[in-house]
């Protein structure tokens, strides 16, 4: 399934410190070895689910990749370097 991002999002993740490449979130996706969770707050709730996963670029930065599948396409909604918690989150959860 393509992953697709709109320029708004490609901007700011390229104003991001450390900035995060559209390269470096295709790797991610291709370099995943465990599955999605889904986003589950209340504020960050969708009629599509947002789902997010962790994975590793070809260089090992390791990324949190955040987006909506609707079937036919994965859109991006954002990705970054992921917190401790996340990461605790995503190794006790990601089936």
């Amino acid at each position: 399934m393509p992953v697709r991002m709109s320029q708004k999002i490609r901007e700011k993740l390229l104003a991001k410190a450390p900035p995060v490449t559209d390269d470096e979130v295709f790797q991610c996706f291709a370099n995943r070895t465990y599955g999605d969770l889904e986003d589950t707050r209340p504020s960050n709730i969708t009629d599509t689910p947002t789902l997010w996963f962790i994975s590793n670029t070809d260089a090992g930065r390791l990324l949190k990749i955040v987006y909506i599948d609707d079937g036919t396409t994965c859109w991006l909604k954002t990705a970054y370097e992921p917190n401790a918690e996340e990461v605790r989150i995503y190794g006790k959860y990601a089936p």
